[in-house]
């Protein structure tokens, strides 16, 4: 992936909903001017999410997310709502696409009251304008034609008015002064992508550089030797070598690891803190579920399914119960497991996680992410959190109890 391009989990997702043959194919493909979805009269012709990541203007950056009809029956229909489900899970505009000559039907009431109850801005499509009705459209409707292209732009412009006004983020810029000099340790294993450094590596360099630092990159096998030539004010390490890491950085330097910082950028750092104190409660057959966001292929000594669930059972002499969820899987029940580990969340947007550890709060289920967990079984949680004094208040006498 370039430096240049803007990430999925940093663009802007609109959903697209409704019930068959509302319109919602047709309505993408014109707002998108590509055929995106393919369109027929034939109902539940739309049987999974299909997603676009395009420069739409006057929206920027943003995923287009057109969905299966929220009215598909039998089996196969109750799975394709469960994918609809889904998006509205995890995106940050709906559009509720209606049939004007059917009005408001009890299905598109009940999206409105999960769109509601989710908090998400939205707007109501009042579709096929060009043909004769006598329904008179919802307030603040935009009315819009896929055939004619009615109230298009019009349609552009709100959503451009929906779309979140962030502020500014930081994962590592504000925590150093213009002509620092910052280590990054990036393992080069068989599970690193051929030819290319992972995204958070991307956003770090990026983020340091903008800032006016000067950010120096290594393996973790050169790193000795790195620390004795130059004296960083920074080091940010891929979590699985922090333990090594950690015995070569001396105390007075700043020490943190690339999950730490993608926790803090996607809000659950204090989360992900208050949350691992549950390890040191391990019983056998404790069920833990860690997910990605991501669907890599696997790779044998894969971080996520083999290295930290290996380090979990020998931290807690434990036989634990560990269960793997990845991309837009995400259980709705979280209740069976001791605590749910998730990743640094770099390929999904910042609602996406939020709505996951909101949920996980929901049912008192600990929620924390594979950096915190790998610092705190080490032994070098607070070393690590040294960057955020006003988290230091959340390390309690627990952390006596690591190993």
């Amino acid at each position: 992936m370039s430096l240049n391009e803007t990430p999925s989990g940093e663009r802007t997702h609109i959903g697209f909903f409704g019930i068959r043959n509302a319109g919602k194919s047709s309505l993408v493909n014109r707002i998108t001017s590509q055929d995106l979805s393919v369109v027929s009269d034939v109902k539940g012709t739309t049987t999974d999410p299909v997603k676009k990541a395009m420069e739409l203007l006057p929206l920027g950056p943003v995923v287009i997310i057109d969905t299966p009809g929220f009215d598909d029956e039998g089996k196969l229909g109750e799975e394709r709502v469960k994918k609809a489900k889904d998006i509205l899970k995890t995106c940050d505009i709906a559009v509720l696409v209606t049939d004007s000559e059917s009005g408001i039907t009890d299905t598109d009431n009940e999206l409105l009251n999960l769109i509601k109850e989710r908090d998400i801005p939205y707007l109501i499509a009042w579709n096929k304008t060009d043909l004769t009705t006598d329904i008179t459209a919802p307030e603040g409707a935009v009315k819009v034609s896929s055939l004619t292209g009615e109230g298009i732009d019009d349609l552009k412009e709100r959503l451009a008015g929906l779309i979140p006004q962030k502020q500014e983020k930081r994962l590592a810029g504000d925590l150093v002064s213009e002509g620092d000099l910052c280590i990054l340790v990036c393992p080069i294993d068989e599970s690193a992508p051929k030819g290319r450094l992972i995204l958070p590596q991307q956003l770090a360099i990026r983020d340091l550089m903008d800032s006016g630092a000067i950010p120096v990159v290594c393996r973790d096998s050169e790193l000795e030797t790195l620390l004795k030539k130059v004296e960083p004010a920074l080091v940010i390490t891929d979590s699985q070598a922090f333990k090594k890491v950690s015995a070569l950085v001396p105390d007075e330097i700043p020490l943190t690891s690339f999950s730490i910082l993608m926790a803090r950028y996607k809000g659950f750092l204090e989360t992900a803190i208050k949350g691992v104190s549950a390890l040191k409660d391990l019983k056998d057959n404790d069920r833990i579920l860690m997910a990605e966001g991501c669907t890599h292929h696997r790779q044998c000594n894969d971080i996520g399914t083999v290295k930290i669930p290996n380090w979990l059972r020998t931290y807690a002499g434990k036989e634990l119960s560990i269960e793997t969820c990845s991309g837009n899987e995400f259980p709705d029940d979280l209740t069976p497991y001791k605590i749910v580990i998730h990743c640094g969340g770099c390929m999904l947007t910042e609602n996406t996680v939020k709505a996951r550890m909101d949920s996980a709060i929901r049912q008192n289920v600990p929620f924390t992410n594979y950096g915190i967990v790998i610092a705190y079984m080490t032994g070098i949680l607070e070393h690590s959190l040294c960057l955020f004094p006003t988290l230091h208040s959340l390390l309690t006498e627990d952390m006596d109890g690591q190993a």
